[in-house]
Order: structure tokens, then sequence, then C-alpha cells
């Protein structure tokens, strides 16, 4: 996870992202690059701009558009500023990582899943808001979209947040078959939090003794190290998760996913979905 995304509207939530996305970029010696999208379109719906103020490209707006265009001009040379000020920011927390800027103006979705193609990003940092506050530029939806889509693991940060001091990590699964392909990103997980204690956790109403020896079979089949069983009965998934989360005192939430039908219903997207924007902790998810 060497190449890691951060969108950014300069809200303190994408703040605690970026700060989060450094603490991992030193970690494995990579990089950030902090990405913002202009909520503004032009005449085409789809122009870019320039860092510096200029479309890119050689597009050029209309004269019917030159209020539009000194406006998109102004606010270009705001955001540049904001995102100096970013990167200053991030060179004093962490001097070691280089971060890079990109600037667009296309959908928020669009833009970002753009860059995770173009930049070959291994992760994507997302600050957001829980479920229940009031919605702002990534609010609830935003996070769902992006965990449904991103072909990389997404983390979900709400709060300010010390990665260094993680000392538990929930891993959610009900351990049936397709378990076993989430194997090599859970591996990603524990090559960056080596020390951590791993939870592995089943949401159950079924006899604890089976359900119990699935996750151990599931720990000795892999070799899991620093790990442990957990069961928890909950009226949901999603809240079973988060109850296990806050009473584990994890620093961590991770969740597998995968959009086909045919896997087990706790692999279905909308499960990771709600744990990302209604945790109180950092969730990971990734696809299967």
């Amino acid at each position: 996870m060497k190449n890691i995304l951060v969108p950014t509207d300069f809200s303190a939530e994408a703040h605690h992202a970026l700060r989060a996305a450094l603490q991992l970029a030193q970690r494995v010696g990579g990089n950030v690059t902090l990405l913002h999208v202009l909520p503004i379109p032009d005449a085409q719906g789809s122009a870019n701009f320039s860092a510096f103020g200029g479309p890119t490209n050689g597009a050029e707006l209309p004269n019917a558009y030159g209020i539009d265009r000194i406006f998109v001009v102004r606010l270009m040379e705001v955001t540049h500023q904001r995102m100096q000020q970013l990167l200053a920011e991030a060179a004093q927390m962490a001097p070691d990582v280089p971060v890079h800027e990109v600037l667009d103006q296309v959908e928020v979705d669009e833009a970002i899943l753009k860059v995770i193609e173009q930049r070959h990003i291994d992760l994507v940092v997302l600050g957001t808001q829980q479920h229940e506050a009031l919605e702002r530029f990534f609010a609830s939806s935003n996070t769902e979209q992006l965990v449904r889509l991103a072909p990389c693991p997404v983390l979900a940060i709400k709060h300010a947040t010390n990665l260094d001091a993680v000392r538990d990590i929930v891993f959610a699964s009900d351990f049936s078959a397709e378990a076993d392909q989430a194997v090599p990103g859970l591996q990603q997980v524990r090559q960056l939090f080596p020390d951590a204690r791993l939870h592995l956790l089943r949401v159950t109403d079924e006899a604890a003794g089976p359900a119990r020896q699935q996750i151990d079979d599931f720990i000795a089949r892999h070799q899991l190290t620093h790990a442990e069983a957990v069961l928890m009965e909950a009226g949901s998934i999603e809240g079973g998760i988060e109850d296990a989360a806050r009473k584990l005192g994890a620093g961590l939430i991770v969740v597998p996913t995968h959009a086909r039908s045919a896997f087990s219903r706790f692999f279905q997207a909308s499960i990771a979905e709600k744990v990302a924007t209604e945790a109180a902790q950092p969730v990971l998810t990734f696809h299967l």
C-alpha cells in the first residue's frame, strides 16, 4: 500500500485522513496524492483546470462565460493556496513522505476513480462523517459509493486518529469458505500493524461451539499469530461489529466485501458501507 490517495475538501475530517495517510506512508516508504475536486460545472460540464488557475489541454471558456471564468480562476487561486498550505503541513508532519497535488472538476467519485487508475493507487484514505451528521462534501453517500466502486482498499476516517497507537484490530467475517479469499488483504493489514492483536469476529446467533471452532480452524489454516476468536450476538451484523470494536477498544475495523450475490450475506457491500459510515473507529474495507 505505497501509493495512497487522500481526497480533500479542506474539512477537519479530510485533515484527519491526511494525517493517517502520512503515518501509513511512513511505515511503508510510500507517497501520498492529495485530490481536490472543484464543484463547479462549466459550459461543457466537464472542463478541468490546472492548479495554477488556467484551463488544461488548451481549453478555453466561451466569452459568454467571462464572469464565470473570472470566478473559476479566482476559486482556483484560493484552492491552490489552500493546497499549498496542506502540502506545507504535510512536509512538517512527515518530511520524508512525497506528497503530490491533483485538482479536477468532475463528479467526486469519477475524479477519485480516475486518479486511482492513473496513479496506480493502492489505498484511499477518506475523511468522512458519521452517518447521523449533517451532510457535507464527503457525506455518508460518497463513502458508501466509494466502498462499492473503488478497486483498491478504502480506509474511512471520522476523527483525529493516531494509527501508530493501534494495538487491537477487529477483522469481521462469517468465516465461510469465501472468507479464505480475504486472507491476502488481511496479510497486508498485518504487515502494516505487525504488533497489533487481531480479533477475528463473527456476529452470530448460532451455538457458540461450532462458530468458535470455525474461527479457530481459520486461524490454524492460515497460521495467524497474535489472533483470537471473538463471538458477538447482535440484532444486525453491522451493529455487532460496532459493539465488538467498542468493547475491545479496537483502533481499526477491517471488513471484506464483494458485490457478487453468490457470496454469503456477510460479504454484501451494504454491510461494509454501513460499518464504514456508522462506526466511530477507522474502517478499512476491501473487495474479495
